[in-house]
């Protein structure tokens, strides 16, 4: 595989982008109002491409990098989408976070026109897309893992095969809701802290300093300390999205899912009151608003 197509050049896309392109690679670009800017990858050598199915026609393999599976279903299934277009053997490569029922049956479905598929969501941020150090659990037949290797190398740290087609979502999710859930938990720590007039600096220092120190304190320090929430640029909006699918999957499963669920109703609530576009640090101060306290 040496010519790759991308749907998605957003915060985790283009850096993504930038790094399949250091390696050697040819990309042709989906053209979408929601892309970062594409001129640093077409001066790079780089081709863009306004229809789904023309690009599907001209590369090896498509990285998918949308927001989630009904954004997935759209560029594969649409009028003019992937599948009208895509070539005996090209691999789709799905690295959205989404329904994993959805993905199974997706598939299923580009098999049938001649194509492959696997799953392979990603964790991290944008900071380590760029740097080409993200995260990806992968499903789907192990040929088709060993096949994506090397082009998944690219722009990772690690890389872990979790078995069929759908677990990389699956354990995506639960990932998710470990990361969602202790994002929400220290959010309303350190609300509680501001309330009680314990400063940033004390606040981070007593809770770095024992059981509460990880990685997502480390996210938070910037915000919390300076009100800098660059270090986890991870949408809101996005965060409820995923707490729903996770919630989905765990009651389809029959699993425990109380936690889980407290976890979606904060998020829900921080939607509610959240700007477009606002990030998770920002629960701190979302859950220190009296309305959120109303709910």
């Amino acid at each position: 595989m040496k010519k790759i197509g991308m749907v998605g050049i957003g915060l985790m896309g283009h850096g993504i982008a930038m790094n399949i392109q250091k390696h050697g690679y040819s990309l042709v670009l989906f053209e979408h109002s929601g892309n970062q800017p594409l001129d640093t990858l077409i001066e790079r050598g780089a081709t863009s491409c306004n229809s789904l199915s023309d690009l599907a026609s001209q590369v090896d393999a498509v990285l998918l990098c949308v927001t989630g599976s009904p954004q997935v279903e759209h560029v594969l299934f649409t009028e003019g989408g992937l599948l009208e277009g895509i070539k005996p053997g090209t691999l789709i490569i799905d690295c959205s976070t989404a329904i994993p029922s959805s993905t199974q049956r997706i598939a299923v479905d580009v098999e049938k026109r001649g194509g492959y598929f696997i799953d392979a969501p990603m964790t991290r941020t944008p900071k380590e897309a760029a740097e080409g150090r993200l995260n990806l659990t992968v499903g789907g037949r192990q040929d088709l893992y060993e096949m994506a290797l090397p082009l998944l190398q690219t722009f990772t740290e690690k890389v872990v095969y979790t078995g069929a087609v759908g677990s990389g979502h699956q354990l995506k999710l639960i990932h998710n809701f470990v990361s969602l859930g202790f994002s929400a938990v220290l959010a309303e720590a350190a609300a509680c802290a501001k309330q009680a007039g314990i400063s940033p600096e004390v606040f981070l220092e007593v809770v770095g300093s024992g059981g509460g120190n990880s990685t997502v304190l480390e996210r938070f320090r910037p915000f919390l300390a300076n009100g800098d929430e660059n270090s986890f640029r991870f949408y809101i909006a996005n965060a409820l999205k995923d707490m729903g699918y996770y919630t989905a999957m765990a009651s389809d499963m029959g699993v425990y899912q109380r936690n889980a669920e407290s976890v979606r109703k904060t998020y829900e609530i921080a939607n509610d009151l959240a700007a477009p576009n606002a990030t998770v640090p920002e629960l701190v101060t979302l859950l220190s608003n009296d309305r959120a306290q109303a709910n």
